[in-house]
């Protein structure tokens, strides 16, 4: 069951619609379940004879007797609105248990405590089966205004128990750091317009994408307007800094041909400009990070930094894992970027989908997870993807965004566990398809018998409390190939054993070799960095590949919004 709270000032436009035949003749058989007075309520859904206007008169009552007070001026915001539904796939509640969740709405919301006389008036007006809309005029008959501190939490809390009591399913409770929803109006548009996601959607993914590739506040602005997103900017009155934003899609527009205009953090808490600022210091050229001659580089920084991510969430510092997962929402949209192929519809989902899980009521220590946080921006400008290190990297995604789910369930964080879980889904589904035939292609090129009967032995030496789960794996000949070329690369086998077994127990594994086989893969290549060093010393160091504009990973996602270019 959803509440959603919300305020303004029009109570007849309010009426009207509810009443009316909803934007696309939706509405069957508007009434009204509840009222502070049902016999002094006028119900325009069963009597034609009154009118919209008697029935806001009669609401409007004591704001009337309020405004002589304050000499013709209404209160601000004095109408309250709370549509009530039910969750997809509940029973149709009756009229009667309408009535009873609607009491109990305004009483735990402070508009109409039980017993109140002077409480505010309100109607509850079912015009569909599987919702109605609560409306109060926020005016008490003693002139006051009603007690409603943090009144979309309570009526949340009120929601949750009336689930248990009506045997409806039960919702996960949020912490207030969920974005705004699009409003009905806005889905309404985007269906007329055939678009799949709303105008607020759509400028939440590009704003959490480019925040995640740039690194400073002006490159963020530059790269939003590359992509044809309107940029108004807010500035103090005596410095003259920005201190707010606002975006607008291209060709989104009202009815005057004016562009309709987000604020920062009106489309995620964590996109207002403070919050941005935290996460995008203002860095000189010179602090950016390097373009290694390596291009595995960026894939094994990012891997180490994940890793150290998965620790940080098994201790005690909460503000440091948070702002762990914060970088790793970041994370995930570059590595949807950086990666091609059919698995990167998977991953673009599980990037989406964590947004939720990213943020929660616990504030985050940013300076923590600043490793993690470069390591992601350096795939933004990564020349290329060198193959299975892509793969490794999306094993411990995945691994991570378990550990994830995990954390926040242990914390209560109920809408950010189930988010962190969803995110999971995805990057395994994304791993899976990615990593079969990588998987196959090293089986097939496992090495001669002999080498296989040597790494068998290190396996035992190495791991000897693992080695039989180890050898009995499917991916264990795949990974004798994965150990040929560390081999080759400069370990060895004996020793990468050893300390690709002690990063993280293996016993919760269920394919301990495939596990092995991607830490195994993240090593960086021993030869090629020893002749890396030496040019650099014999100063023959070749130039690095030229980057990526930093516009290039969200460029590419703007298919989806065509219309809008």
């Amino acid at each position: 069951m959803v509440p959603d709270v919300s305020t303004g000032s029009d109570s007849c436009g309010l009426i009207a619609y509810l009443f009316g035949p909803g934007r696309r003749d939706e509405h069957t058989n508007p009434h009204i379940v509840a009222a502070w007075d049902m016999t002094g309520a006028p119900d325009p859904g069963r009597d034609p004879a009154a009118t919209y206007s008697q029935l806001a008169r009669r609401l409007d009552h004591h704001v009337d007797l309020r405004t002589r007070e304050l000499g013709g001026k209404k209160p601000p915001q004095h109408v309250w609105h709370c549509p009530v539904r039910t969750a997809p796939g509940d029973r149709y509640l009756t009229d009667t248990e309408w009535a009873e969740v609607a009491r109990r709405v305004v009483h735990a919301t402070g508009i109409a405590p039980d017993g109140d006389e002077r409480a505010c008036r309100w109607v509850a007006v079912r015009h569909a089966d599987d919702h109605i809309h609560i409306m109060a005029t926020t005016v008490r008959a003693d002139g006051r205004r009603p007690r409603t501190h943090q009144d979309g939490r309570r009526a949340q809390a009120e929601c949750r128990r009336i689930e248990t009591e009506f045997g409806l399913r039960r919702l996960k409770s949020g912490d207030l750091t969920a974005p705004r929803t699009p409003t009905g109006a806005e889905r309404a548009k985007a269906a007329r317009q055939g678009q799949a996601v709303t105008a607020r959607q759509w400028l939440r993914e590009r704003a959490y994408a480019v925040a995640a590739a740039v690194h400073t506040e002006a490159d963020y602005f530059t790269v939003l307007q590359s992509l044809g997103i309107k940029i108004k900017t807010r500035l103090g009155p005596e410095s003259g800094d920005v201190i707010g934003y606002s975006l607008a899609a291209p060709g989104d527009t009202n009815s005057a041909g004016e562009p309709i205009w987000y604020g920062g953090s009106k489309l995620a808490p964590d996109l207002s400009i403070n919050r941005l600022r935290e996460r995008l210091p203002d860095q000189e050229k010179a602090d950016r990070p390097r373009f290694a001659a390596d291009p595995a580089e960026p894939w094994q920084h990012t891997i180490t930094a994940i890793q150290t991510a998965h620790i940080v969430l098994d201790s005690d510092d909460d503000a440091a894992a948070q702002a762990h997962l914060a970088a790793f929402g970041d994370t995930l949209y570059n590595i949807a970027s950086a990666t091609p192929g059919p698995h990167r519809a998977e991953l673009r989902a599980a990037a989406s989908t964590f947004n939720r899980a990213r943020r929660s009521a616990t504030r985050a220590d940013h300076q923590a997870a600043t490793a993690l946080r470069q390591a992601a921006k350096e795939l933004a400008y990564a020349s290329n993807e060198p193959g299975g290190l892509a793969i490794a990297l999306l094993f411990a995604t995945v691994h991570l965004a378990r550990a994830a789910a995990k954390w926040h369930e242990q914390r209560g964080h109920q809408q950010q566990a189930a988010a962190a879980e969803e995110a999971f889904r995805h990057l395994q589904a994304g791993y899976q398809q990615a990593a079969a035939p990588v998987l196959a292609d090293l089986a097939r090129r496992a090495p001669r018998a002999a080498t296989a009967s040597r790494y068998e032995q290190d396996v035992r030496a190495a791991l000897p409390d693992h080695a039989d789960r180890i050898l009995a794996d499917p991916t264990w000949i795949a990974m004798t190939t994965t150990l040929a070329h560390a081999e080759t690369a400069g370990h060895n086998p004996r020793h990468l054993l050893a300390e690709a077994g002690a990063q993280r127990e293996l016993d919760s594994a269920e394919h301990p070799a495939e596990v092995l086989a991607w830490r195994i893969t993240a090593q960086p290549n021993r030869r090629t960095r020893a002749a890396h060093s030496r040019s650099i010393i014999s100063g023959t160091s070749p130039m690095p590949p030229a980057p990526h504009s930093p516009a290039a990973p969200v460029a590419m996602s703007l298919e989806g919004r065509s219309r809008h270019r």
